[in-house]
């Protein structure tokens, strides 16, 4: 029996960038050797065992062959005979087929090496298109590492996303792709790269169609509304390493994709529209509520945020209050980054200032300061007091952005 490093840990390892976990394959072994060992089984779809001790991953050497459609339909074939090349073969890329063994030799049967230190993503055989995952997780490796997909590779990503077989995926495993890629230091790069293979109309339709609209006159139009989301996604991702504000980034401007083309390109209407498809694609993709709601909340209200400054002390109260500011705070503050990675997300103006962001935080903070020990020694009903806490907020808004302005002058 021989057990070796393989995949991710060996890769980021040769990259210098911090390994977090680590797998292994063990050659020339069973199941039940394992299980006499103390390792103990997981997992239901091929044997995987973890050591006794580490409680890291063992695979069994294996081999697969395709016998259904979508990314589950294969059988395996993890008898002691299947060696380490025939094992990292059936991996997806050059640079995830990397092993090393127990003196901290490489064993590097294709060239990955070579594709590390290139920044390429490259397929290693005709075999995988057979799994249709592997378009999303070459995606997600492209906003991980910010690296080129091979011309051949990208071949075979567009033959996957023209066969249907995307449509086998299961919401979960998409979702998981999109949510690890926003976390990645590179998002953009994940829709990116799926546009350019052509799954990008496949998955997220709402995305794509994006492209080829144009914006609104007044807000650059030299750019559609596809690429300045992409821009505003990559300013949310030096704003903030939050996946949520990012996610609400990317689907912000969702409804521009479907204005009617008369409205073009003033998009009258479009947060409503917006909102409308961020609940259909959560729905779709089963996207945790935290994620819905601050998107929601940000296609809706950040036309609002850019004009806050020319609205009156009620009116700001009543934004607040549909933001749920009060009872939100954090979610508030996340909605204030967004908001601000939308007005940089434009040609010119990514490192412009963003005096709303301090104008409303400031609001909200004289809102949360009044004084309303006075309202609890009246005999007021409900209504009353909801109507006194109101005029009180109105009052230090109003205050705040007296102030505001005149120290701004």
């Amino acid at each position: 029996m021989k057990v070796y490093k393989v995949g991710g840990a060996v890769r980021d390892r040769l990259l210098g960038l911090q390994v977090k976990d680590q797998d292994w394959v063990v050659v020339g072994s069973t199941a039940e050797q394992l299980i006499a060992l103390g390792y103990r089984p997981v997992g239901k779809d091929f044997p995987v065992f973890l050591h006794p001790d580490t409680k890291e991953a063992y695979a069994l050497a294996r081999t697969e062959r395709k016998t259904a459609p979508g990314y589950k339909g294969f059988a395996f074939n993890t008898d002691g005979g299947v060696s380490l090349e025939e094992d990292l073969k059936r991996r997806d890329l050059t640079i995830n087929a990397l092993a090393e063994d127990d003196q901290g030799n490489i064993i590097d049967c294709f060239d990955g090496r070579k594709d590390l230190n290139a920044g390429i993503l490259r397929h290693i055989s005709p075999a995988f298109v057979e799994d249709p995952l592997r378009v999303l997780r070459v995606a997600r490796f492209a906003a991980r590492f910010n690296f080129q997909v091979a011309e051949e590779t990208r071949q075979l990503m567009q033959t996957i996303s023209e066969s249907g077989e995307l449509d086998s995926l299961i919401a979960e495993r998409v979702w998981a792709e999109l949510e690890r890629a926003l976390s990645e230091p590179f998002p953009t790069r994940f829709i990116e790269v799926l546009r350019e293979c052509k799954a990008l109309e496949k998955v997220f339709p709402e995305i794509d169609c994006l492209f080829g609209i144009p914006q609104p006159e007044r807000y650059h139009p030299e750019i559609d509304s596809g690429v300045h989301t992409l821009m505003v996604l990559e300013q949310a991702g030096k704003l903030s390493d939050d996946p949520l504000i990012r996610f609400a980034a990317l689907a912000h401007d969702l409804g521009k994709g479907n204005t009617p083309k008369e409205q073009w390109p003033s998009h009258r209407g479009h947060e409503e529209r917006s909102v409308d498809l961020i609940l259909a694609l959560s729905k779709r993709y089963r996207i945790p509520v935290r994620y819905r709601d601050l998107a929601v909340i940000v296609a809706r209200h950040h036309l609002d945020c850019h004009r806050i400054m020319e609205m009156r002390a009620d009116t700001i109260l009543r934004k607040l209050e549909a933001m749920d500011a009060f009872r939100r705070p954090d979610r508030f503050e996340q909605f204030i980054i967004a908001c601000e990675a939308d007005i940089r997300g434009r040609k010119g103006l990514e490192d412009r200032e963003y005096p709303q962001a301090g104008y409303l935080r400031n609001a909200l903070a004289a809102a949360n300061s009044i004084d309303t020990r006075f309202i609890a020694k009246e005999n007021l009903s409900g209504q009353e007091i909801a109507e006194a806490v109101k005029k009180l907020r109105i009052s230090a808004i109003n205050d705040a952005i007296n102030n505001y302005r005149s120290t701004d002058n």
